[in-house]
Protein backbone atom coordinates (compact mmCIF):
# COMPACT_ATOMS: atom_id res chain seq x y z
CA UNK A 1 0.00 0.00 0.00
CA UNK A 2 1.42 3.43 -0.94
CA UNK A 3 1.98 6.01 1.77
CA UNK A 4 1.54 9.75 1.43
CA UNK A 5 4.70 11.54 2.43
CA UNK A 6 5.37 15.24 2.89
CA UNK A 7 7.63 16.94 0.33
CA UNK A 8 11.27 15.96 0.82
CA UNK A 9 12.52 19.56 0.60
CA UNK A 10 10.18 20.54 3.40
CA UNK A 11 11.42 17.69 5.58
CA UNK A 12 15.06 18.65 4.89
CA UNK A 13 14.35 22.26 5.80
CA UNK A 14 12.65 21.27 9.07
CA UNK A 15 15.43 18.83 10.06
CA UNK A 16 18.16 21.43 9.44
CA UNK A 17 16.25 24.19 11.25
CA UNK A 18 15.48 21.86 14.16
CA UNK A 19 19.13 20.84 14.44
CA UNK A 20 20.36 24.44 14.44
CA UNK A 21 17.26 26.00 16.02
CA UNK A 22 17.81 28.72 13.44
CA UNK A 23 16.35 29.38 9.99
CA UNK A 24 19.46 31.42 9.12
CA UNK A 25 21.91 28.60 9.86
CA UNK A 26 19.66 26.04 8.15
CA UNK A 27 19.53 28.25 5.05
CA UNK A 28 23.35 28.49 4.98
CA UNK A 29 23.67 24.69 5.24
CA UNK A 30 21.14 24.05 2.48
CA UNK A 31 22.43 26.88 0.24
CA UNK A 32 19.02 28.57 0.06
CA UNK A 33 17.58 31.78 1.48
CA UNK A 34 16.21 32.13 4.99
CA UNK A 35 12.83 32.95 3.45
CA UNK A 36 12.89 29.66 1.52
CA UNK A 37 13.51 27.67 4.71
CA UNK A 38 10.73 29.51 6.51
CA UNK A 39 8.37 28.87 3.57
CA UNK A 40 9.20 25.15 3.50
CA UNK A 41 8.66 24.79 7.24
CA UNK A 42 5.31 26.58 7.04
CA UNK A 43 4.29 24.32 4.14
CA UNK A 44 5.20 21.25 6.23
CA UNK A 45 3.24 22.55 9.21
CA UNK A 46 0.25 23.10 6.94
CA UNK A 47 0.63 19.57 5.49
CA UNK A 48 0.79 18.04 9.00
CA UNK A 49 -1.79 20.33 10.56
CA UNK A 50 0.44 21.08 13.57
CA UNK A 51 3.01 23.68 14.58
CA UNK A 52 6.58 22.44 14.70
CA UNK A 53 8.35 25.54 16.06
CA UNK A 54 7.65 28.28 18.51
CA UNK A 55 9.10 31.51 17.16
CA UNK A 56 10.96 33.28 19.95
CA UNK A 57 12.54 36.75 20.01
CA UNK A 58 16.01 35.18 20.01
CA UNK A 59 15.55 32.09 17.90
CA UNK A 60 13.38 29.00 17.69
CA UNK A 61 12.13 26.30 20.02
CA UNK A 62 10.58 23.00 19.03
CA UNK A 63 7.00 22.35 19.93
CA UNK A 64 6.08 19.01 21.47
CA UNK A 65 5.01 17.79 18.02
CA UNK A 66 8.25 19.01 16.45
CA UNK A 67 10.41 17.40 19.11
CA UNK A 68 8.50 14.14 18.72
CA UNK A 69 8.98 14.14 14.96
CA UNK A 70 12.68 14.97 14.86
CA UNK A 71 14.28 11.64 16.02
CA UNK A 72 12.40 9.55 13.47
CA UNK A 73 13.17 12.03 10.71
CA UNK A 74 16.89 12.03 11.56
CA UNK A 75 16.92 8.23 11.52
CA UNK A 76 15.22 8.26 8.14
CA UNK A 77 17.77 10.65 6.66
CA UNK A 78 20.61 8.55 8.13
CA UNK A 79 19.19 5.45 6.45
CA UNK A 80 18.85 7.27 3.15
CA UNK A 81 22.48 8.39 3.40
CA UNK A 82 23.60 4.83 4.16
CA UNK A 83 21.60 3.46 1.23
CA UNK A 84 23.15 6.05 -1.10
CA UNK A 85 26.63 5.20 0.20
CA UNK A 86 26.00 1.49 -0.42
CA UNK A 87 24.82 2.28 -3.94
CA UNK A 88 27.94 4.34 -4.62
CA UNK A 89 30.05 1.53 -3.19
CA UNK A 90 28.38 -1.02 -5.43
CA UNK A 91 29.26 1.11 -8.43
CA UNK A 92 32.86 1.76 -7.41
CA UNK A 93 33.55 -1.57 -5.73
CA UNK A 94 32.03 -4.91 -4.86
CA UNK A 95 32.11 -8.01 -7.06
CA UNK A 96 33.17 -7.65 -10.70
CA UNK A 97 32.21 -10.74 -12.73
CA UNK A 98 34.35 -11.29 -15.82
CA UNK A 99 33.69 -13.97 -18.44
CA UNK A 100 36.67 -15.18 -20.49
CA UNK A 101 38.47 -18.15 -21.99
CA UNK A 102 40.71 -20.28 -19.80
CA UNK A 103 43.70 -19.60 -22.06
CA UNK A 104 43.53 -15.83 -21.45
CA UNK A 105 42.72 -16.29 -17.77
CA UNK A 106 45.75 -18.47 -17.00
CA UNK A 107 48.04 -17.24 -19.77
CA UNK A 108 47.66 -13.53 -19.10
CA UNK A 109 45.22 -12.34 -16.46
CA UNK A 110 45.66 -14.38 -13.28
CA UNK A 111 49.34 -13.61 -12.77
CA UNK A 112 48.60 -9.88 -13.11
CA UNK A 113 45.49 -9.75 -10.92
CA UNK A 114 47.42 -9.06 -7.68
CA UNK A 115 48.43 -5.72 -9.17
CA UNK A 116 44.79 -4.84 -9.84
CA UNK A 117 43.74 -5.88 -6.33
CA UNK A 118 46.52 -3.73 -4.85
CA UNK A 119 45.24 -0.72 -6.80
CA UNK A 120 41.54 -1.40 -6.16
CA UNK A 121 41.12 -3.42 -2.94
CA UNK A 122 37.38 -2.70 -2.89
CA UNK A 123 36.76 -4.61 -6.13
CA UNK A 124 36.57 -8.42 -5.93
CA UNK A 125 37.17 -9.93 -9.36
CA UNK A 126 35.21 -13.10 -10.06
CA UNK A 127 36.36 -15.02 -13.15
CA UNK A 128 33.94 -17.21 -15.11
CA UNK A 129 35.81 -19.28 -17.70
CA UNK A 130 33.83 -20.73 -20.61
CA UNK A 131 33.93 -20.73 -24.40
CA UNK A 132 30.34 -19.71 -25.13
CA UNK A 133 29.23 -16.18 -25.95
CA UNK A 134 27.53 -14.77 -22.88
CA UNK A 135 24.35 -12.71 -23.26
CA UNK A 136 25.30 -9.63 -21.23
CA UNK A 137 21.72 -8.37 -21.30
CA UNK A 138 20.37 -11.48 -19.56
CA UNK A 139 23.18 -12.93 -17.47
CA UNK A 140 24.75 -11.65 -14.27
CA UNK A 141 28.09 -10.73 -15.86
CA UNK A 142 29.70 -7.29 -15.82
CA UNK A 143 32.21 -7.59 -18.64
CA UNK A 144 34.25 -10.10 -20.60
CA UNK A 145 37.33 -10.81 -22.67
CA UNK A 146 36.56 -12.35 -26.04
CA UNK A 147 38.68 -13.77 -28.83
CA UNK A 148 37.59 -12.86 -32.35
CA UNK A 149 37.40 -10.09 -34.91
CA UNK A 150 35.68 -7.58 -32.62
CA UNK A 151 32.52 -7.63 -34.71
CA UNK A 152 29.96 -7.50 -31.90
CA UNK A 153 27.91 -4.38 -32.75
CA UNK A 154 25.73 -4.75 -29.67
CA UNK A 155 28.74 -4.41 -27.36
CA UNK A 156 31.36 -1.89 -26.36
CA UNK A 157 34.70 -3.35 -27.53
CA UNK A 158 38.32 -2.47 -26.78
CA UNK A 159 41.17 -4.26 -28.53
CA UNK A 160 43.80 -5.58 -26.13
CA UNK A 161 46.16 -7.92 -27.97
CA UNK A 162 46.46 -9.48 -31.40
CA UNK A 163 46.22 -13.28 -31.40
CA UNK A 164 49.51 -14.66 -32.77
CA UNK A 165 50.84 -18.19 -32.63
CA UNK A 166 53.75 -20.50 -33.35
CA UNK A 167 54.66 -24.15 -32.66
CA UNK A 168 55.46 -24.98 -29.03
CA UNK A 169 56.74 -28.28 -27.65
CA UNK A 170 58.75 -30.02 -24.93
CA UNK A 171 62.58 -29.66 -24.97
CA UNK A 172 63.17 -33.29 -25.97
CA UNK A 173 60.97 -32.86 -29.04
CA UNK A 174 62.49 -29.48 -29.91
CA UNK A 175 65.92 -31.11 -30.03
CA UNK A 176 64.94 -32.87 -33.27
CA UNK A 177 63.14 -29.95 -34.90
CA UNK A 178 65.67 -28.00 -36.95
CA UNK A 179 63.45 -26.81 -39.81
CA UNK A 180 59.67 -26.48 -40.20
CA UNK A 181 59.83 -29.46 -42.58
CA UNK A 182 60.75 -31.65 -39.60
CA UNK A 183 57.17 -31.28 -38.31
CA UNK A 184 56.10 -33.89 -40.90
CA UNK A 185 57.21 -36.66 -38.55
CA UNK A 186 55.58 -35.27 -35.39
CA UNK A 187 52.14 -35.46 -33.78
CA UNK A 188 50.38 -32.12 -34.31
CA UNK A 189 48.03 -31.14 -31.48
CA UNK A 190 44.83 -29.38 -32.55
CA UNK A 191 42.45 -26.92 -30.88
CA UNK A 192 38.73 -27.52 -31.45
CA UNK A 193 36.65 -24.55 -32.54
CA UNK A 194 39.54 -22.61 -34.06
CA UNK A 195 40.39 -22.25 -37.73
CA UNK A 196 43.08 -24.78 -38.60
CA UNK A 197 45.96 -22.98 -36.93
CA UNK A 198 48.48 -25.48 -38.23
CA UNK A 199 47.46 -24.82 -41.82
CA UNK A 200 47.64 -21.05 -41.27
CA UNK A 201 51.12 -21.30 -39.76
CA UNK A 202 52.43 -23.63 -42.47
CA UNK A 203 51.04 -21.29 -45.15
CA UNK A 204 52.75 -18.40 -43.33
CA UNK A 205 56.16 -20.09 -43.59
CA UNK A 206 55.50 -21.32 -47.14
CA UNK A 207 55.40 -25.02 -46.35
CA UNK A 208 53.05 -27.60 -47.89
CA UNK A 209 52.71 -31.36 -47.92
CA UNK A 210 52.16 -31.87 -44.19
CA UNK A 211 48.87 -33.53 -43.14
CA UNK A 212 47.23 -31.21 -40.61
CA UNK A 213 43.93 -33.11 -40.40
CA UNK A 214 45.13 -35.67 -37.87
CA UNK A 215 46.24 -35.46 -34.27
CA UNK A 216 44.69 -35.22 -30.78
CA UNK A 217 42.18 -32.40 -30.39
CA UNK A 218 41.49 -30.20 -27.33
CA UNK A 219 38.86 -27.57 -26.60
CA UNK A 220 41.45 -25.16 -25.19
CA UNK A 221 44.84 -23.94 -26.42
CA UNK A 222 45.97 -24.04 -22.81
CA UNK A 223 45.24 -27.76 -22.55
CA UNK A 224 46.90 -28.45 -25.90
CA UNK A 225 50.07 -26.68 -24.75
CA UNK A 226 50.03 -28.55 -21.44
CA UNK A 227 49.83 -31.77 -23.44
CA UNK A 228 52.81 -30.59 -25.49
CA UNK A 229 54.81 -29.94 -22.30
CA UNK A 230 54.17 -33.57 -21.37
CA UNK A 231 55.52 -34.78 -24.69
CA UNK A 232 52.29 -35.73 -26.46
CA UNK A 233 53.10 -33.67 -29.55
CA UNK A 234 53.60 -30.15 -30.88
CA UNK A 235 50.96 -27.51 -30.13
CA UNK A 236 50.51 -24.01 -31.47
CA UNK A 237 49.98 -21.02 -29.21
CA UNK A 238 50.99 -17.47 -28.40
CA UNK A 239 54.47 -17.68 -26.81
CA UNK A 240 53.73 -14.55 -24.82
CA UNK A 241 51.00 -16.41 -22.96
CA UNK A 242 53.40 -19.21 -22.06
CA UNK A 243 56.44 -17.11 -21.24
CA UNK A 244 56.80 -18.60 -17.75
CA UNK A 245 56.93 -22.16 -19.12
CA UNK A 246 59.44 -21.12 -21.78
CA UNK A 247 61.62 -19.29 -19.24
CA UNK A 248 61.53 -22.32 -16.94
CA UNK A 249 62.63 -24.63 -19.75
CA UNK A 250 59.47 -26.70 -19.71
CA UNK A 251 58.42 -25.44 -23.14
CA UNK A 252 60.36 -24.47 -26.26
CA UNK A 253 59.54 -22.34 -29.27
CA UNK A 254 61.53 -24.24 -31.91
CA UNK A 255 61.07 -21.79 -34.79
CA UNK A 256 61.22 -17.97 -34.85
CA UNK A 257 58.28 -17.52 -37.24
CA UNK A 258 55.11 -16.25 -35.52
CA UNK A 259 51.91 -16.09 -37.59
CA UNK A 260 48.90 -13.80 -37.08
CA UNK A 261 45.66 -15.68 -36.60
CA UNK A 262 43.56 -12.81 -37.92
CA UNK A 263 41.83 -12.40 -34.57
CA UNK A 264 42.49 -10.55 -31.33
CA UNK A 265 41.64 -10.43 -27.66
CA UNK A 266 39.00 -7.83 -26.83
CA UNK A 267 37.54 -6.34 -23.66
CA UNK A 268 33.74 -6.27 -24.05
CA UNK A 269 30.69 -5.11 -22.10
CA UNK A 270 27.32 -3.51 -22.72
CA UNK A 271 27.73 0.10 -23.93
CA UNK A 272 25.57 1.36 -21.06
CA UNK A 273 27.92 -0.33 -18.56
CA UNK A 274 31.22 0.86 -20.01
CA UNK A 275 31.60 3.90 -17.75
CA UNK A 276 30.47 2.32 -14.51
CA UNK A 277 33.35 2.95 -12.10
CA UNK A 278 34.37 -0.63 -11.32
CA UNK A 279 34.12 -1.67 -14.97
CA UNK A 280 35.99 1.40 -16.20
CA UNK A 281 38.76 0.85 -13.66
CA UNK A 282 39.20 -2.78 -14.69
CA UNK A 283 39.10 -1.90 -18.40
CA UNK A 284 41.67 0.89 -18.08
CA UNK A 285 43.96 -1.30 -15.96
CA UNK A 286 43.67 -4.17 -18.45
CA UNK A 287 44.50 -1.86 -21.35
CA UNK A 288 47.61 -0.63 -19.52
CA UNK A 289 48.69 -4.20 -18.78
CA UNK A 290 48.24 -5.17 -22.44
CA UNK A 291 50.35 -2.21 -23.55
CA UNK A 292 53.06 -3.11 -21.01
CA UNK A 293 52.99 -6.71 -22.26
CA UNK A 294 53.52 -5.55 -25.84
CA UNK A 295 56.31 -3.19 -24.83
CA UNK A 296 58.08 -5.97 -22.90
CA UNK A 297 57.95 -8.17 -26.02
CA UNK A 298 59.59 -5.41 -28.01
CA UNK A 299 56.83 -4.38 -30.40
CA UNK A 300 53.34 -4.98 -31.66
CA UNK A 301 50.49 -2.57 -32.07
CA UNK A 302 49.29 -0.87 -28.90
CA UNK A 303 45.86 -1.57 -27.48
CA UNK A 304 43.26 0.50 -29.32
CA UNK A 305 40.77 2.79 -27.59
Amino acid sequence: MSRRLPPLNALRAFEAAARHLSFTLAAAELSVTQAAVSHQVKALEAWLGVRLFRRLPRGLALTEEGAGMLPGLREGFDRLAEAAARARGAEAGGVLTVTLLTTFALGFLVERLPRFQALHPGIDVQLSTNSRLVDFGREDVDCGIRNGTGNWPELYVLKLLDDNFTPLCAPAMAARLFRPEDLAGEVLLQTIGQPNEWQIWLDHVGLSGIDVSRGPKFDSTLIAVQAAIRGLGVAVGDPGFFAADIAAGRLVQPFPQIAPLGKAWWFVCLPAMAERPKIRRFRDWLKAEAEAHLAARGGGAPALA
